[in-house]
């Protein structure tokens, strides 16, 4: 299968899908991970210009790791919309990756630009399923499921799916670890380990699925996105 993640932030797949992606890879999926923004105003030091190449160098290393291939958007920081440019832009990936199925953030997520790109994977995956919706890339992508990942926390989400990601728990941590931009800020100036963070979030899933770690999700209940099998690894 190819499997689309697509995330507001560098960063965010790594903290809410890393783990079952890579148990994508290993039963052989092709696995593609998009972020709609640069990530440039994720720093209280390093000024924006200047921190969206090293998160893009920092997502680029993370997708190495796993084996994925790598896409930026290129939006702003707090300037994630639904709107044509950007659907267009990120139609264009969807086009180019024919997904069987896309993770990405719900709807009813923490921080606005995650609710964008919620809110742009349902759009653009839609339009890139039109023949005469023009965008670079030839072809069209067929309407595909939608799964909703995690948000940091698990606040006000309850998953109907889990997948267990114990075999792939490291990988998931060196993932995160290639965000040391983000990680070695909010230890110095915040006091906050946010790999531990994740770690015990994890394993906090875990615990509700009889795994050691596991990572939650939600299908999105739509007119053509269903399938009759898991999807999921």
């Amino acid at each position: 299968m190819n499997i689309l993640a697509i995330s507001a932030h560098p960063d965010d797949i790594e903290i809410n899908c890393a783990g079952t992606l890579a148990a994508c890879v290993a039963r052989g999926d092709n696995v593609t991970m998009c972020n709609v923004s640069n990530g440039d105003l994720g720093h209280v030091e390093i000024l924006p210009e200047e921190l969206a190449k090293i998160r893009l160098e920092e997502s680029r290393k993370s997708a190495a790791l796993l084996g994925a291939e790598h896409v930026c958007i290129g939006a702003h920081d707090l300037h994630v919309y639904d709107d044509d440019r950007t659907r267009a832009k990120l139609a264009d990936v969807i086009r180019g990756v024919k997904p069987d199925l896309i993770i990405a953030h719900t709807p009813d997520d923490y921080m606005v630009d995650h609710v964008a790109a919620s809110r742009l994977a349902f759009s653009a995956s839609f339009c890139a399923s039109l023949p005469h919706y023009k965008m670079s890339a030839e072809g069209v992508a067929d309407i595909c499921p939608i799964y909703y990942m995690d948000n940091l926390g698990g606040f006000a989400f309850e998953p109907t799916e889990y997948v267990d990601i114990t075999a792939h728990m490291e990988l998931k941590m060196k993932m995160l670890r290639c965000h040391a931009s983000q990680l070695d800020w909010m230890r110095e100036h915040d006091g906050i380990d946010f790999s531990e963070t994740v770690r015990a979030f994890s394993r906090t899933r875990g615990l509700q699925c009889g795994a050691q770690y596991a990572e939650g999700f939600r299908p999105f209940p739509g007119w053509g996105r269903m399938r009759t099998y898991r999807l999921l690894p």
